[in-house]
């Protein structure tokens, strides 16, 4: 799969996750700071799923409509477990996020919200 990993994850999770054998991307090594607007852009342009710990994408996701190509959010996840956490999720829930859902996933417990078909 396409990932898009944002800067507040760890960059260690991108060795574990192209082990998998996922396209990954980190922002950590860009060379500008990007708003979270232009990440959440670049993501779906790139047609990738965007990882983070933050909860305002899913604010700009759900409240203001922005386009994206499916988005994780890891709460409580300590940075050494968060390249495994996302294999996890994306091993369990990869239908749902090609499809443009929003999974946050925490310590024993995943939560999907489909994405919204209604216009």
């Amino acid at each position: 799969m396409k990932i898009l990993l944002d800067a507040c994850v760890s960059g260690g999770a991108s060795g574990t996750l192209r082990a998998a054998g996922h396209d990954v991307v980190w922002a950590g090594d860009w060379d500008e700071s990007l708003s979270d607007q232009d990440i959440i852009a670049r993501a779906a342009a790139d047609g990738r799923i965007l990882i983070t710990l933050d909860k305002d994408f899913g604010e700009l996701a759900v409240v203001q409509r922005v386009p994206h190509a499916g988005i994780i959010r890891l709460v409580g996840c300590r940075a050494l477990a968060q390249g495994a956490k996302i294999a996890e999720v994306l091993d369990g829930f990869s239908a749902d996020l090609l499809q443009g859902a929003i999974v946050t996933a925490e310590p024993g417990r995943v939560r999907v919200r489909p994405p919204d078909t209604t216009e």
